[in-house]
C-alpha cells in the first residue's frame, strides 16, 4: 500500500467494503498484486524505440530521476517497507510526513522517475503515452487500495482522505508528527537504486551506440 500512524488490533484482514468490490477495485487488485513488471511498459519502449539523446534532456532526466526517487524515499522513511507488500492485510494508516502532502507519494514519485528516463531517452512522443498507461494503471490500482484502507481503517481513513489529495501535492493545514526512518528506507531502496544504475547504463549504451 502506499498509503498505509495507527496499530490496528489482530491481523486478520476486513471485511471488504463496498468501495473495494467495485469493477474498477477488483481489476485494480490484479494490477496490484503484478505492479512490479509495470514499469516495462514505461521503459520498454524508450530502450528500444529510435530517438535522439541529448546533454539537456540527460541533465533534465537525470533531474527528474532524483526529484522522483527523493518523494520515494520520503515516503518508504514514514510508512516503512510496508510500501512493497502484495497482501491486502494493512496494520498502519501513515498520515504524516509526505503522506500529508499527497496520498500516494510513491507513485507520484515513480512517474517522475519514469518520465526522466523518458526525456533521456529522447523518445519524446513516448511520454504523452506513457503519462496516459500511468494515469489509467494508477487510477486503478489506487481504487482498490483506497477500497482496502477505507474497509480496515473506516471513518479514519475517510477524514484523511477528504483533507489529502490523491495525486498532486499540497501544503498540509497542520504538520502532523511521526517517525521517520531514514535507515530503513535506504535499505529499502536499494535495489531500486541498482535498477536506475542499470537503466542508465543501457540509456548510455543505447546513445553511443546511435551516434
Amino acid at each position: 500500500m502506499t498509503s498505509p500512524a495507527r496499530a490496528t488490533g489482530g491481523n486478520a484482514p476486513a471485511t471488504p467494503c463496498p468501495a473495494e468490490r467495485t469493477g474498477a477495485a477488483r481489476l485494480g487488485a490484479i494490477l496490484f498484486r503484478n505492479r512490479g513488471w509495470l514499469p516495462v511498459l514505461f521503459l520498454g519502449v524508450p530502450l528500444l524505440a529510435p530517438g535522439r539523446s541529448s546533454l539537456a534532456g540527460w541533465v533534465v532526466g537525470a533531474t527528474l530521476i532524483a526529484l522522483g526517487e527523493w518523494v520515494r524515499l520520503a515516503g518508504v522513511a514514514a510508512a516503512g517497507s510496508v510500501t512493497r507488500r502484495r497482501s491486502r492485510t494493512v496494520h498502519r494508516l501513515v498520515t504524516y510526513g509526505a503522506f500529508a502532502w499527497s496520498r500516494n507519494p510513491l507513485y507520484n514519485g515513480n512517474f517522475l522517475v519514469w518520465m526522466g528516463f523518458g526525456v533521456i531517452s529522447g523518445v519524446l512522443w513516448f511520454l504523452p503515452v506513457a503519462a496516459l498507461l500511468f494515469a489509467v494503471e494508477y487510477s486503478l490500482i489506487v481504487r482498490y487500495e483506497e477500497g482496502v484502507l477505507e474497509s480496515t481503517f473506516g471513518d479514519e481513513y475517510l477524514a484523511y482522505k477528504r483533507r489529502t489529495p490523491r495525486w498532486l501535492p499540497r501544503r498540509p493545514a497542520f504538520a502532523e508528527r511521526g517517525e521517520h526512518c531514514w535507515r530503513e528506507a535506504w535499505r529499502s531502496e536499494v535495489s531500486t537504486l541498482l535498477q536506475y544504475a542499470a537503466l542508465l547504463a543501457a540509456f548510455a549504451v543505447k546513445a553511443y551506440v546511435a551516434r
